[in-house]
């Protein structure tokens, strides 16, 4: 029996297929423009193999686990005036609508300012405010990310090392800070939060075992969720595991019966669990010399980032691009901001995008198809280091998710990074206008790996 091969375009294996010839289809595709160069330099790097395994088994290695919940101001340091937001470094004057809008929010939320639209000048002056990423406080942040020091924040530690990751808690969906919006409800929704929200959560997590949060992740993979846009398996586990605590609390029981109805009714809630678990993970590869994993991607609004293992804590950064997707009421791609959040670290890990095969109804949120999402999960493997076998994906026989993403294979197939995210309307202060699918900016991985063959060449002549 003949079997014919196929490299590339279809027009021949389809030719060939039409005479009842089996044909297997390969789909190469050449490397990135420029990049041949540096692949040769990066493969002959003698550390690149053994750092890449080490850094795949740092990351497989890590459980997460929720130990606290306490205010910005006592976990990070955070002082007044200061602010954490989501993606690479940026400042005032090229911030993004929605990261704008958080900001402002933040502000009136710290008694900065009365008015969020007063904060304006305060932050175009600069002087009694700073800006900073929140991966550069071991915290990530979604959309905005904007964080103050009166948030309250999840704690999330990997007990085997005692390192330590955070995030802010989940507002829900609509107009919120993180999707840019400072409306008076918002500011509302947010001193409740910290006044009722974060003390009766905090009570209920130290009378409480450790919540296992990698645990959780490995159970609402299983039950229609990703884990990025699709949480609420995961919300409502995490609401089984802390309600007893919450109604033994001692406090008022009209705020623990709202606390427990604001839990679950926003399917997001898990979110801010499952990105810091993410980043837990992800931060044990830090500065393992040789290795080409990429350890973070983080938006701005403005610029796409992404971080590699062996290149330390330097950003690779393009244009944040905007989303293909489905939109909220009378919104469309107009009023779409780029990209923006800390919360493609999920993709980073190996869930989101990277697992939409577990979560067929994401499609019917961000777009697409239920054969896109298998297809998409199983395209991730091209550019990935390996498989978690905790995380795994029930429709492709418990596979394991993709994890550990290799700049090296990015650059070689041309494929990217596939990403499920909400939208933030470009104008400050609109909120969300809807979800879709975005790629990062194809440029950033031929910068990291040039800086890998930089780094590779330097010590091979050392």
């Amino acid at each position: 029996m003949t079997t014919i091969v196929n490299v590339g375009a279809d027009l021949f294996a389809d030719a060939v297929a039409g005479q009842a010839v089996d044909v297997e289809r390969v789909d190469w595709r050449p490397p990135m423009p420029g990049t041949e160069a540096d692949l040769a330099t990066v493969a002959a790097d003698p550390r690149r193999q053994d750092a890449n395994r080490r850094a795949l088994e740092a990351v497989l290695g890590v459980t997460a686990r929720l130990v606290d919940v306490a205010p910005a101001s006592e976990v990070l340091g955070l002082q007044r005036g200061e602010f954490l937001h989501a993606g690479p470094p940026i400042d005032w004057a090229r911030a993004s609508g929605p990261l704008r809008g958080g900001l402002m929010a933040g502000a009136a939320l710290e008694g900065l300012v009365e008015d969020p639209e007063d904060a304006v000048a305060l932050f175009e002056a600069g002087s009694s405010v700073s800006l900073e990423p929140c991966h550069h406080r071991a915290t990530v942040g979604p959309m905005a990310g904007v964080v103050t020091p009166s948030m309250w924040m999840f704690v999330l530690e990997d007990p085997a090392t005692g390192r330590r990751t955070h995030c802010s808690l989940n507002e829900g969906l609509g107009k919120v800070l993180r999707y840019g919006a400072y409306s008076p409800e918002v500011l509302t929704r947010l001193r409740w939060m910290g006044d009722v929200l974060g003390p009766l959560l905090q009570a209920a997590v130290r009378a409480s075992e450790p919540v296992d949060v990698t645990g959780i992740l490995t159970q609402m993979l299983q039950m229609g969720d990703e884990a990025h846009n699709r949480n609420r398996a995961g919300t409502l586990m995490l609401l089984r595991d802390l309600a007893p605590a919450m109604v033994r609390s001692g406090l008022e029981v009209a705020d623990v019966a709202e606390g427990m109805r604001f839990v679950g009714a926003n399917d997001h809630f898990f979110l801010n669990l499952a990105m810091p678990a993410c980043k837990l993970a992800l931060d044990a590869a830090r500065g393992i010399e040789g290795s080409t994993m990429v350890v973070a991607m983080a938006r701005n609004g403005t610029d796409f980032g992404i971080q590699v293992a062996g290149t330390g804590d330097e950003w690779f950064t393009g244009p944040a691009q905007v989303a293909d997707g489905l939109y909220l009421g009378d919104y469309g791609p107009d009023d779409a901001n780029p990209d923006i959040g800390d919360s493609a670290i999920t993709e980073t890990a190996g869930i989101g995008g990277f697992a939409m095969a577990t979560a067929p109804a994401i499609v019917r949120l961000v777009g697409g198809t239920v054969p896109d999402a298998l297809a998409t999960t199983r395209r991730m493997h091209e550019i990935t280091l390996g498989e978690n076998p905790r995380w795994s994906v029930p429709v492709l026989d418990f596979q394991g998710t993709p994890t550990g993403i290799d700049v090296t294979r990015v650059c070689r197939t041309g494929i990217l990074p596939q990403i499920n995210t909400g939208m933030a309307g470009r104008v400050a202060g609109t909120g969300q206008v809807g979800a879709g699918l975005v790629t990062p900016p194809a440029e950033i991985f031929p910068q990291a790996l040039a800086r890998l063959a930089e780094l590779a060449r330097a010590t091979s002549s050392s």
